[in-house]
């Protein structure tokens, strides 16, 4: 058993969620406030999960299950992602797109949930999720095809292994390209600006929040932790595609990469800042920029 990998499993669990305060105290750098602690998120968690949880008598057990199932899917990905060059707890050919296929299921988790409660304005919110999400993931898909491609081997820990600073001197081109393409799908995956924002409680601008508007107590502790997860997990395909240096020192490569990560929360935290949400109507046009990023890649790749 490598222990470092289930460390790497560990470490995730404990930190993701304070990616989210590194987030939200960035922005309010740039807005000229103080801001929520660091450790808000670990405190909502917390007091959350200490309070009761409401439920309509038009819902299911289905709607009690879907925040359950949703985070151990989020946990299962942990142990099927590398992390700072160390390979996956669990690795075998084709694993990345059982990543997708796993990250599809939780979102699907989500929105059949969010359909249970009958409310149309949940509905709403599941209808934009599915379609946005549709184009999202066929630039993830066509970003991790490229890499697997370049690598030979269909083994995500394998294949970040071989993003290298010498591929990175042959290839420059077309990593930059996947990595631009997987950082639009890292921000609408999370629902992130200029997607949308999860500070938002407007009707018709919301998309994400709207499908867990009536989750309450544990259910939405386990919401919001899972977002949390995936919020590290889809950062670390970017960080693992844009950083492929290593000095071969197993603390020194997880401090950088850790260090890299917190610089990626403060990252969002200034687009978020300095730039608008779009307009629903413009959403798919930016995440089509993400396909042909991924697709302009992956044509260059056959080369």
């Amino acid at each position: 058993m490598n222990w470092d990998s289930l460390a790497n499993v560990a470490f995730a669990l404990g930190c993701a969620p304070f990616l989210m305060g590194v987030i939200n105290r960035t922005k309010a750098i740039f807005a000229g406030r103080q801001g929520q602690p660091l450790l808000q998120t670990y405190y909502e968690i917390w007091r959350l999960l200490h309070k009761g949880a409401v439920y309509s008598k038009t819902t299911s057990w289905f709607f009690r299950a879907g925040p359950l199932a949703g985070l151990a899917i989020t946990v299962l990905v942990l142990f099927l992602i590398p992390f700072g060059r160390v390979p996956a707890v669990v690795s075998f050919q084709g694993d990345f797109i059982f990543i997708v296929y796993l990250l599809g299921l939780m979102r699907m988790m989500t929105v059949l949930a969010a359909l249970d409660t009958g409310s149309s304005f949940e509905g709403m919110g599941a209808s934009r999720e599915l379609q946005f999400s549709a184009i999202a993931e066929v630039a993830l898909v066509f970003a991790l095809s490229t890499l697997a491609w370049k690598a030979g081997t269909l083994s995500i820990s394998e294949i970040f292994t071989k993003v290298t600073p010498d591929l990175w001197r042959t290839e420059g081109g077309i990593l930059s390209l996947l990595g631009v393409a997987i950082l639009l799908v890292f921000l609408a995956e999370n629902a992130r600006v200029p997607i949308d924002d999860p500070n938002t409680h407007l009707e018709l601008t919301m998309i994400h929040e709207v499908m867990v508007l009536d989750h309450s107590g544990p259910d939405f502790a386990m919401i919001l932790y899972s977002s949390a997860l995936k919020l590290w997990i889809l950062g670390t395909f970017l960080l693992e595609v844009l950083l492929p240096f290593q000095v071969g020192n197993f603390w020194l490569d997880h401090a950088s990469f850790i260090f890299a990560m917190f610089a990626l929360a403060v990252l969002v935290g200034i687009i978020e800042s300095s730039m608008a949400r779009l307009r629903l109507i413009f959403v798919p046009r930016f995440l089509m920029g993400a396909v042909i990023f991924a697709l302009l890649a992956f044509l260059l790749g056959l080369r």
